[in-house]
């Protein structure tokens, strides 16, 4: 049926059960329903009587006809319904959400977020609901020998008398950002059933004075994507510009005209004082809590700063031993930060820590302990649904030819355990990018005990390992950066000195070229694509104003002082990357870009100094 400009389907009376199948349809490989997953729904419901109840999805055991999963809705309220088990017997739990405004005629979308005891309601793009049970999800619940109902729960009583557009089981992960922000949240699509994608037929009374009649229209927002024949008729919305633009042919048109936005000139923002010497910050969003900066403190406290008032204001203290640097990451609706330690602790022990936001405390609490040595780095990525972290240990004791390790997420036990070894020689930083369906990790070997000059390599997983791929020869490496600028894959390591045991330090060792390689499609490999002279490079930061690419490298010594000029330089198509900006620094570690609603910034720390100071980019 066609209602208010959408097409939804509606149940038979007669057959309520028609929309059902096994569980196994779908759960081929494992009985077990996923501990975190999404359900999303498209639905415009009637006005219903007081106390009664209607469902929307079930999945039943059908020999013992109980239930083990329900979606249903009252007029005041929404119930996620599922079966419990322990020792003492079972019973059903329910999770209740008030109000969510379902029965009043109108077009809505739900999104049920559900992670252990975390479960989460978005109605059309709206802010989130939670809700922290006492009862958890269950991590076994099995589902062999069950049937999905769909509108129903096996009965006809209960039996949905809506429109459903869409419904979607979405294992692993929360939906909400694969739909939100939308131009029309009330009908955001994740996936849609083909049938009910057009907008055929005469629309009912005068429906088309009142509703947008038109097709499937697919934004896309971030920086300029491509325009192929793929993308003919798609709309692009550049957020910075605030322009919008159709591809017609193999050019995106104006459509309506944006702001032209170009980097100006940079000025100091804020001076950010820190405990001591800082060597690595991350900056990171926690959603519904706001903007935050980890700052990887020299001595045995480091902290974390949250943006308030336009500006970063002392949030929580963090005790660390020579911390190198933060990782930020999610697992589902898990909020984690890693910090690697590079010095052992009072005792003598040598570990590196991973934190867990607590909502409740709303603070960073001690998650997990791994061990590391002398850790400089760690790297969050997801490879098919699984999650993984990296740790670059720099040397174990004098000995700077060590593996550093891949650790896995254990879903069962909620922990990391180590995946695999890779021998790395004073590792200093890993990069993970993709590259359509290949996953690959870089790794910056700094130091072999006796030389700078190495190869620091580049490794791609098959058959669910990684293995190496390619190798680059680096002095010092301190950090690879990946990039994309259109279709193109940039890499740039950042080289930080020359140094060999049989040769006398030279002043100008530290003044050497970084270099920029790109990959070749055709010939399966990065090649040289620019060199760029640093000096003592520790990191390579890429960002984005308007339609501009930048890079900003991170020059911390020159042989003689630690006042060193850090460069911005800007893409320029052929010409490659050229200077722009020359930023006065002194010791700079680390930069990272961030943008908030007042505008684009950058933060550096030094490790010279217990001052970072947050840059501003003015646009014009």
């Amino acid at each position: 049926m066609q209602v208010q400009g959408a097409r939804g389907l509606q149940l038979s009376a007669a057959a309520p059960h028609a929309l059902s199948f096994p569980a196994s349809r779908i759960f081929f490989r494992c009985d077990l329903f996923p501990e975190e997953f999404s359900i999303v729904v498209t639905l415009k419901v009637p006005s219903l009587p007081p106390k009664k109840n209607e469902y929307l999805l079930a999945v039943v055991a059908e020999e013992r006809d109980s239930l083990l999963l329900g979606l249903r809705y009252s007029p005041t309220q929404l119930h996620f319904l599922f079966l419990s088990e322990d020792g003492a017997g079972a019973w059903q739990t329910r999770v209740s959400f008030r109000s969510p405004a379902l029965v009043d005629g109108q077009w809505h979308v739900l999104v049920l977020a559900v992670s252990e005891g975390s479960f989460s309601l978005t109605t059309d793009c709206g802010p989130a609901v939670d809700i922290m049970a006492d009862m958890p999800f269950p991590a076994t619940l099995s589902v062999r020998g069950a049937r999905f109902f769909i509108g129903s729960r096996r009965r006809t009583k209960g039996r949905f008398t809506g429109l459903v557009r869409q419904l979607v089981l979405l294992p692993g992960s929360d939906a909400t950002p694969r739909l939100c922000p939308c131009v029309n949240p009330e009908l955001a699509v994740l996936s849609i059933p083909a049938i009910l994608r057009g907008l055929t037929g005469k629309p009912e009374d005068n429906e088309v004075l009142k509703y947008p009649y038109e097709t499937d229209m697919k934004v896309t927002l971030g920086p300029r994507p491509p325009c192929t024949k793929a993308e003919d008729a798609q709309f692009w919305f550049d957020a910075s510009r605030k322009g919008l633009y159709l591809c017609v042919g193999s050019e995106w048109v104006s459509v309506l005209a944006g702001e032209i936005c170009r980097l100006d000139y940079v000025e100091e923002h804020q001076s950010l004082f820190t405990n001591s010497e800082t060597l690595g910050i991350e900056v990171f969003v926690i959603p519904e809590t706001g903007l935050f900066v980890a700052t990887a403190n020299r001595k045995t406290t480091s902290a974390i700063y949250k943006w308030t008032d336009g500006k970063f204001a002392s949030y929580q203290d963090i005790p660390t031993h020579q911390a190198q640097s933060w990782r930020h990451f999610t697992i589902g609706k898990k909020v984690f930060l890693a910090v690697a330690n590079f010095e052992p602790n009072e005792k003598g022990q040598e570990f590196s820590v991973i934190y867990k936001w607590s909502q409740r405390r709303l603070r960073f609490t001690p998650y997990q302990r791994v061990p590391t040595h002398s850790a400089r780095d760690w790297e969050a990525f997801e490879v098919a649904g699984e999650h993984f972290l990296a740790v670059a240990n720099h040397r174990e004791g004098d000995n700077h030819n060590i593996d550093s390790v891949i650790y896995k997420w254990n879903p069962g036990t909620r922990l990391f355990e180590a995946n695999q070894t890779i021998a790395t020689s004073g590792a200093y930083d890993w990069e993970f990018f993709t590259v359509g369906p290949y996953a690959f990790l870089a790794v910056a070997n700094a130091f072999n005990g006796t030389s700078t000059r190495l190869q620091s390599n580049l490794y791609v997983r098959l058959g669910g390992t990684f293995q190496l791929f390619q190798s680059f020869l680096t002095f010092g490496a301190a950090d690879w950066e990946v990039f994309h600028i259109g279709e193109r894959v940039f890499l740039a390591v950042a080289n930080s000195h020359r140094y060999d045991v049989e040769m006398r330090m030279q002043n100008d060792s530290y003044v050497i070229n970084s270099v920029i390689y790109e990959l070749n499609v055709t010939a399966q490999t990065f090649v040289r694509f620019q060199e760029i002279r640093t000096c003592s490079a520790l990191d390579w930061e890429f960002f984005s104003v308007g339609e501009d690419y930048f890079l900003v490298v991170a020059n911390s010594f020159d042989g003689n002082t630690f006042s060193v000029n850090s460069i911005i330089y800007r893409w320029q198509g052929y010409e490659g990357f050229v200077a722009v900006h020359s930023l006065p620094t002194f010791g700079c570690r680390d930069w990272e870009a961030f943008r908030t609603a007042a505008g684009s910034y950058l933060v550096y720390s030094s490790a010279k100094e217990p001052l970072s100071r947050v840059l501003k980019l003015r646009t014009g």
